[in-house]
């Protein structure tokens, strides 16, 4: 959570957006555990494997679209400071998650990493 933390409020420190991005990247590592938990194959993983494509196309994006989402709309709602544009900010949150998705999936196709092989 640590890592989640410091990455946050990097981003927080340039965009001086108060913590937002903080919170958001510290819930996405509580959370992360949980879900990766949920998404164990029976052999387990390698100690220290990263998620990318090479545990495949279809595990990636089913590990990390929810991420996304939840960090989006975390993001976007404190952002707004409530519920006020409820459907505004949601689809704000659905089509950034899939731009988001986007650009992840073609870097991870440009730069593929060896570590999770």
């Amino acid at each position: 959570m640590g890592i989640g933390f410091m990455m946050g409020f990097t981003v927080d420190l340039f965009y001086e957006s108060i913590g937002q991005h903080a919170f958001a990247c510290v819930l996405i590592m509580y959370v992360r555990n949980y879900w990766l938990n949920n998404l164990t194959p029976q052999g387990g993983y390698d100690s220290g494997a990263v998620p990318s494509l090479s545990y495949g196309a279809q595990w990636f994006v089913v590990y990390i679209t929810p991420m996304l989402f939840l960090h989006h709309v975390v993001l976007f709602y404190i952002e707004a400071g409530g519920f006020g544009m409820f459907w505004f900010t949601l689809w704000k949150a659905i089509t950034s998650t899939f731009f988001t998705l986007f650009v992840i999936l073609i870097a991870q196709f440009l730069f593929p990493s060896g570590r999770g092989r």
